[in-house]
């Protein structure tokens, strides 16, 4: 089973990919990085992703009480030169971790980097 670090250099292959972070929104400490942070500084990126994480999390418009976990699987921001994409991580103990994806947007392809992001947060071993 991959760790942190090569699902991190996984989701570095995905297409367009400028950079990838593993995330507590709790804290918003970066716990592995990857590639290029936003502005050169990953712990800036994931202080800013931890702020996109708690505003869902906090909505009561994007609760589902069915579901028992995140009320988001990801979330998705675009910008002029970039996509962000934030997965919430389910975890086999207490934990809100994230990864943090940031993409090229004349180089990638959303739909397909937030399935390759689906699939590597799923094999991703945080025991």
């Amino acid at each position: 089973m991959p760790g942190i670090d090569d699902c991190l250099d996984e989701a570095m292959g995905v297409p367009g990919a400028l950079g990838v972070s593993l995330v507590d929104w709790t804290s918003g400490l970066a716990l592995g990085t990857a590639g290029e942070g936003p502005g050169g500084d990953h712990e800036a990126g994931a202080a800013d992703a931890t702020e996109l994480a708690r505003a869902v999390t906090q909505s009561a418009s994007f609760a589902d009480p069915a579901a028992g976990t995140a009320p988001a699987e990801d979330l998705i921001l675009s910008s002029a030169g970039a996509y962000h994409l934030v997965r919430f991580l389910d975890t086999d103990f207490d934990s809100n971790l994230i990864l943090y994806l940031r993409l090229d947007r004349e180089r990638a392809n959303l739909a397909l980097a937030r399935l390759r992001l689906a699939a590597i947060a799923e094999q991703l071993v945080l025991d």
